[in-house]
Protein backbone atom coordinates (compact mmCIF):
# COMPACT_ATOMS: atom_id res chain seq x y z
CA UNK A 1 0.00 0.00 0.00
CA UNK A 2 1.29 3.66 -0.94
CA UNK A 3 1.30 6.87 1.27
CA UNK A 4 1.36 10.28 0.71
CA UNK A 5 3.55 12.23 3.04
CA UNK A 6 1.51 15.78 2.97
CA UNK A 7 4.46 17.78 4.11
CA UNK A 8 7.97 15.88 3.64
CA UNK A 9 10.81 16.64 5.96
CA UNK A 10 13.23 17.64 3.21
CA UNK A 11 13.12 20.15 0.92
CA UNK A 12 13.41 19.95 -3.10
CA UNK A 13 14.73 22.68 -5.20
CA UNK A 14 15.32 21.77 -9.41
CA UNK A 15 16.14 25.18 -10.11
CA UNK A 16 19.15 24.77 -12.63
CA UNK A 17 22.15 27.37 -12.02
CA UNK A 18 24.58 27.60 -14.42
CA UNK A 19 28.24 29.26 -14.35
CA UNK A 20 29.02 31.43 -16.87
CA UNK A 21 31.29 34.29 -18.03
CA UNK A 22 29.11 37.63 -17.65
CA UNK A 23 30.39 41.49 -18.51
CA UNK A 24 31.94 43.05 -15.13
CA UNK A 25 29.75 43.87 -11.81
CA UNK A 26 27.31 41.47 -12.98
CA UNK A 27 26.98 38.81 -10.77
CA UNK A 28 23.94 36.61 -11.27
CA UNK A 29 20.57 36.53 -13.74
CA UNK A 30 17.57 35.30 -13.28
CA UNK A 31 16.24 33.78 -16.78
CA UNK A 32 12.54 33.61 -17.76
CA UNK A 33 12.87 30.44 -18.57
CA UNK A 34 13.10 29.44 -14.88
CA UNK A 35 17.24 28.68 -14.86
CA UNK A 36 19.51 31.37 -13.07
CA UNK A 37 22.88 32.36 -14.33
CA UNK A 38 25.83 32.97 -11.70
CA UNK A 39 29.36 34.38 -12.41
CA UNK A 40 32.06 31.88 -12.27
CA UNK A 41 34.39 34.51 -10.85
CA UNK A 42 32.31 34.65 -8.20
CA UNK A 43 33.59 33.60 -4.74
CA UNK A 44 32.35 30.89 -2.88
CA UNK A 45 31.06 32.70 -0.11
CA UNK A 46 28.97 34.91 -2.45
CA UNK A 47 26.80 32.29 -4.30
CA UNK A 48 24.89 31.66 -1.99
CA UNK A 49 23.37 34.98 -1.52
CA UNK A 50 23.53 35.59 -5.54
CA UNK A 51 21.38 32.58 -5.93
CA UNK A 52 19.16 33.07 -3.23
CA UNK A 53 18.58 36.88 -4.62
CA UNK A 54 18.09 35.46 -8.21
CA UNK A 55 15.61 32.73 -6.56
CA UNK A 56 13.26 35.98 -5.56
CA UNK A 57 13.40 37.46 -9.28
CA UNK A 58 12.16 33.77 -10.45
CA UNK A 59 9.33 34.15 -8.07
CA UNK A 60 8.73 37.60 -8.78
CA UNK A 61 8.13 36.01 -12.76
CA UNK A 62 5.88 33.21 -11.66
CA UNK A 63 3.47 35.81 -9.56
CA UNK A 64 2.99 37.31 -12.84
CA UNK A 65 5.11 40.90 -11.40
CA UNK A 66 8.09 40.70 -13.09
CA UNK A 67 8.81 40.23 -16.90
CA UNK A 68 11.40 41.11 -19.37
CA UNK A 69 12.52 40.96 -23.01
CA UNK A 70 15.39 42.71 -24.92
CA UNK A 71 14.53 46.33 -24.54
CA UNK A 72 12.24 46.76 -21.64
CA UNK A 73 11.56 45.00 -18.23
CA UNK A 74 7.73 44.82 -17.25
CA UNK A 75 6.64 45.59 -13.40
CA UNK A 76 3.08 44.90 -11.88
CA UNK A 77 1.74 46.28 -15.23
CA UNK A 78 4.45 48.86 -15.40
CA UNK A 79 7.14 48.87 -18.48
CA UNK A 80 10.90 49.98 -17.88
CA UNK A 81 13.28 50.69 -20.54
CA UNK A 82 16.46 48.96 -20.07
CA UNK A 83 18.54 51.45 -21.83
CA UNK A 84 17.44 54.24 -19.23
CA UNK A 85 18.41 52.09 -16.19
CA UNK A 86 20.98 50.95 -14.33
CA UNK A 87 20.25 47.09 -13.96
CA UNK A 88 20.70 45.58 -10.68
CA UNK A 89 20.48 49.26 -9.06
CA UNK A 90 18.87 48.73 -5.36
CA UNK A 91 15.89 51.60 -5.94
CA UNK A 92 14.14 49.97 -8.96
CA UNK A 93 11.08 47.81 -7.05
CA UNK A 94 11.47 44.27 -8.44
CA UNK A 95 15.20 45.05 -6.96
CA UNK A 96 14.11 46.50 -3.44
CA UNK A 97 11.74 43.10 -3.00
CA UNK A 98 14.96 40.88 -4.07
CA UNK A 99 17.53 42.71 -1.87
CA UNK A 100 15.38 42.90 1.31
CA UNK A 101 13.92 39.38 1.04
CA UNK A 102 17.70 37.36 0.27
Amino acid sequence: MAFKLTNPPYSMDNTPIYKVDMEHGVMGKANNNGSILISKDLHPDQVEQVVAHEKIHLEQMQRGDLDYDDKYVYWKGKKYSRAQMKEGAKNLPWEAEAYRRA
